[in-house]
């Protein structure tokens, strides 16, 4: 095929076909890399008002209720997203928190609809314990609801007074990779 082509048009076309091989080779790593989401560690990398948080998933109800529970600490750059399979009006808890954490409620493309500085609740009392549950019911009714007042997909909770510090409002938005996370979700 390429017998009566002069010879600067053969190298052309052989530089031609090496090109569109690096370049989808180096294309489908890149996709492969960004369609992933998620870190050596399991931690999801997220830009949030030009700084750089690694945050623990929760895409599970069992994590999600869970959530930072129990927690004694978060660090600077630390936190967790919680992911839903479905945008809707979300609201948490301070369950078992003993310190404090900021939210705020993402819909699908990382803008920030609602915000709050949760505070931690007073503990469990003797008759509240959480392997009764009419006990466990008094408790989680005595709780107070921080809301998205919007159908959010994300949550997002840091340390407390990141994002006064770091001037996050209602509209910002967030930074990650939001459909390998949705697509996480369970």
């Amino acid at each position: 095929m390429t017998k009566g082509m002069p010879g600067i048009v053969k190298v052309m076309l052989a530089l031609a076909t090496v090109g569109v091989a690096v370049a989808t080779f180096f294309g489908l790593r890149g996709c492969e890399a960004s369609r992933s989401g998620f870190g050596k560690d399991g931690t999801v990398t997220a830009r949030i008002a030009g700084r750089t948080f690694h945050l623990e998933p929760a895409l599970d109800d069992a994590t999600r209720n869970k959530g930072l529970g129990g927690r004694t600490e978060i660090a600077a750059d630390g936190g967790m997203i919680f992911v839903f399979r479905e945008p809707m009006v979300q609201e948490f808890v301070m369950r078992d928190c003993p310190i404090p954490i900021d939210i705020a409620f993402l819909d699908d493309l990382g803008r920030v609809l609602a915000m709050h500085e949760m505070q931690p609740e007073a503990p469990r009392g003797a008759d509240e314990r959480a392997d009764v549950p009419q006990e466990n019911w008094k408790y989680e009714n005595r709780l107070k609801r921080y809301s998205s007042r919007f159908a959010a997909r994300f949550a997002i909770e840091l340390r407390a007074g990141t994002l006064r510090s770091l001037h996050v409002r209602p509209g910002d938005v967030v930074r990650f990779d939001y459909e390998a996370l949705k697509a996480a979700a369970r």
